[in-house]
């Protein structure tokens, strides 16, 4: 696993799991995210075949293939940005997708934060999660 994975995982985990409820250790975090918040346009296996797919003008991406299709790197940076979306990059196109990064900051105020999580570091830990999910998505 590269290390930026496992920086990740440590930091997910260690935001996300102390502002859930008790019992929830063990759980994928960034498996569940997307499971919650994707998989509806991009399908359980990240390739844009999800039930709503067919209903988008837009075609769905196929997250599977982002890496191959940047020279066999993971674009970290950039799909980070694109699911936090906060920050409109006009070289981006369109806003097609939700805005996670908004949804997630109005999530995050309903949760009861450990002391000295701000809920920006909870929005962020949860993109996080979710990037690294992605990128165990990509096809080898």
């Amino acid at each position: 696993m590269p290390a930026f994975q496992k920086i990740i995982l440590v930091l997910s985990a260690t935001f996300i799991f102390s502002a859930t409820p008790a019992g929830a250790q063990g759980i994928d975090i960034g498996q569940r995210e997307y499971t919650s918040h994707c998989a509806f346009c991009h399908g359980l296996e990240g390739k844009g075949d999800g039930p709503s797919a067919k209903m988008l003008r837009t075609k769905v991406a196929d997250l599977t293939v982002l890496q191959k299709n940047n020279k066999d790197v993971f674009p970290f940076k950039r799909i980070y940005e694109v699911i936090d979306g906060r920050d409109a990059v006009a070289a981006h196109g369109s806003r097609d997708m939700p805005v996670w990064g908004e949804v997630y900051d109005r999530e995050a105020a309903d949760w009861s934060l450990p002391s000295g999580i701000s809920q920006e570091a909870f929005v962020r830990a949860r993109i996080l999660s979710l990037v690294e999910y992605i990128s165990r998505l990509q096809q080898k």
